[in-house]
């Protein structure tokens, strides 16, 4: 999933040093879309410029503007963060980074989306939370919950970033189940296999496979992984073929020496 449309709105921000920390961090997790709303710090100045690491074209092309209406004009949905929870503005929609990235991406699609942030001091006000759809809370200590304001930014952002690549949001992460029809000749090989190395031997032979059935199954594997365990029942019998060679060159080999034995006391 492309997180280019995911925007970063910072609300009146008052550290330098929060700017080209939270540049730098979205250069890390792939977003590019800064806004900020009046901001009391500059992305010019130089603390901003040191800490931006990597991020300096972030500042470079972030939007300034005066109202938090103009970052959020084009938005298809507004999420505001706050360290406060409960109240009458704070207690409805509201959940932590991971249990609010999936409304993120099933927007994402529609438009942008934007993640507000407020200022340092006291985060955003009842009014500006009242304009967002939902609120993240970064669930912390409860006996020192304030953020350093780019950590805030990072905590969301690393868990966008990693919701772009889990395997239901990206299918090349992923393999499609083999077909029915694949996997039961799978288990055809395996179960032979196995009895042929008395694994699955008597009354327990149909539970055991049972069991093995379902452990595999629940992994749902792909062909490429259907195919490893043919290999891998193809060396069982392979081995117990070799194991049964062995024993009957043995067991000839003993007799020979018997019928040589007798032989000679014959003579």
């Amino acid at each position: 999933m492309d997180l280019h449309r995911c925007r970063v709105v910072l609300v009146r921000p008052e550290v330098a040093g929060n700017l080209g920390a939270t540049a730098r961090v979205m250069r890390n997790f792939g977003l590019s879309d800064l806004c900020l709303v009046a901001p009391k710090a500059s992305p010019d100045n130089r603390q901003a410029r040191q800490l931006s690491t990597h991020g300096e074209e972030v500042l470079d092309n972030a939007t300034i503007v005066t109202d938090l209406g103009h970052a959020l004009a084009d938005c298809v949905l507004v999420i505001g963060t706050s360290a406060r929870t409960g109240g009458a503005f704070r207690r409805q929609s509201i959940g932590t980074p991971r249990q609010i990235v999936p409304e993120i991406f099933s927007s994402l699609a529609r438009g942008p989306v934007a993640i507000v942030f407020g200022p340092e001091p006291s985060g955003l006000t009842n009014d500006e939370v009242t304009r967002c759809n939902s609120l993240i809370h970064i669930p912390t200590d409860p006996t020192y919950g304030a953020l350093n304001l780019a950590q805030a930014v990072a905590v969301c952002l690393y868990e966008m970033r990693c919701a772009s690549l889990a395997p239901n949001e990206n299918p090349a992460f992923v393999s499609a189940p083999a077909p029915f029809a694949a996997q039961e000749r799978m288990f055809d090989h395996l179960r032979t296999a196995l009895q042929d190395i008395h694994f699955l031997y008597g009354e327990s032979a149909d539970s055991l496979m049972h069991g093995l059935r379902h452990f595999i199954g629940r992994a749902k594997p792909s062909r490429m992984e259907i195919g490893i365990l043919h290999g891998l029942a193809r060396q069982i019998r392979w081995i117990a073929r070799q194991a049964a060679g062995t024993s009957t060159q043995r067991i000839g080999t003993g007799k020979e020496k018997v019928e040589r034995t007798g032989e000679g006391a014959t003579d």
